[in-house]
C-alpha cells in the first residue's frame, strides 16, 4: 500500500465521537520492538550503502570496531551512476577505512545482495561497468586475514542507508574544498575533562 494512500483514507474518514476500536487479538502484544543482535565475534564489522535519487548520488559506511565503536564515512559522488555502482563505492570506501585501523578480520554486510553474492563469487557479472568494481573488491578482500561478505535485510542496514541519502542530498559546491571533520572519542564525559 502507498503511503499516500493510507493518509488519503485518514483524511477522508476522520475519528468522530462514536468511534469504536476493533478488539482484535494480537498474541505478541507485550513486544513493541525485536533486535536482532549478530553473533559475538572479534571481528571487525562493515556496512555501507548506496544511494541513487534524483538530488544525487551518495554512498556510506559504517565500520564497527570489536567493543562497540562506531566509524562512519560518507561521500557524495560527483558523478551519476546506476545503483549497483553506488552500492559497490560505498563497499570499496568502507574496506578502504582499514587503513587507518589495525582490521585483520572483517564481517561485511550490506542490503545489496547482487554484490554480497558477487564479492562471494556465487555470481558472475558480464557488465563491463562493474567488472572493475568486483576485481576492486576481490583485490582489497586480499589484504584481510579474513573477510566474509553477508546479506542483510534493509531494515537491519538503516544507519548506512541513512548515511547514504543524507550525502546523496547534502551536496557540496563543486569548487569549494571541505575540510575533513575529525572526531575525538573521549573515555570520559566532557565535564570531567574541563575540571
Amino acid at each position: 500500500m502507498k503511503a499516500q494512500a493510507l493518509a488519503n483514507h485518514l483524511a477522508e474518514n476522520p475519528v468522530d465521537d462514536e468511534y469504536q476500536p476493533s478488539s482484535t487479538y494480537f498474541p505478541d502484544e507485550e513486544v513493541n520492538s525485536v533486535e536482532v543482535i549478530l553473533e559475538d565475534t572479534n571481528d571487525w564489522k562493515m556496512f555501507f550503502d548506496g544511494a541513487v535519487n534524483a538530488k544525487g548520488v551518495g554512498i556510506g559506511a559504517i565500520l564497527i570496531s570489536p567493543i562497540g565503536q562506531h566509524y562512519p564515512a560518507i561521500t557524495w559522488l560527483r558523478f551519476f551512476c546506476t545503483n549497483n555502482t553506488a552500492e559497490y563505492e560505498a563497499c570499496i570506501m568502507g574496506m578502504n577505512m582499514k587503513t587507518d585501523q589495525d582490521v585483520e578480520d572483517l564481517l561485511i554486510m550490506g542490503d545489496s545482495d547482487l554484490i554480497i553474492r558477487q564479492a562471494q563469487v556465487e555470481w558472475e557479472t558480464w557488465d563491463i561497468k562493474i567488472i572493475p568494481y568486483k576485481q576492486h573488491v576481490e583485490y582489497l578482500s586480499k589484504q584481510f586475514k579474513s573477510v566474509e561478505f553477508r546479506y542483510i535485510p534493509r531494515f537491519h542496514n538503516e544507519l548506512a542507508d541513512a548515511l547514504a541519502t543524507l550525502a546523496s542530498m547534502l551536496p557540496y559546491p563543486g569548487n569549494v574544498h571541505i575540510d575533513p571533520l575529525e572526531i575525538q572519542i573521549r573515555e570520559r564525559h566532557g565535564y570531567c575533562n574541563a575540571v
